[in-house]
């Protein structure tokens, strides 16, 4: 039986500070949007470019990192898997 992958890796600028929530179960979070863009060139020499937001969570031990490092606009490497 073939095993599936699910792996993601972005490269992206944030959209906002990482909001920090906590759960029911005390567990603490941190949530922030991550966009990343693709250019790509047309006709008659000129760019265009597509812009794509990704929901992110960080759980546990990467919460904290992120409330320490993270700020709107810092380009930022995630990765991770899709859910």
């Amino acid at each position: 039986m073939a095993r599936g992958v699910n792996k993601v890796i972005l490269v992206g600028h944030l959209g906002a500070d990482p909001k920090i929530k906590t759960t029911k179960n005390g567990n603490q979070l941190a949530r922030f949007n991550l966009a990343t863009t693709e250019t790509s060139n047309i006709q008659g020499g000129s760019q265009q470019k597509r812009t794509e937001w990704h929901s992110i969570v960080a759980w546990g031990n990467l919460q904290g990192i992120c409330r320490k490092y993270l700020k709107k606009g810092r380009q930022v490497y995630i990765e991770g898997s899709l859910q």
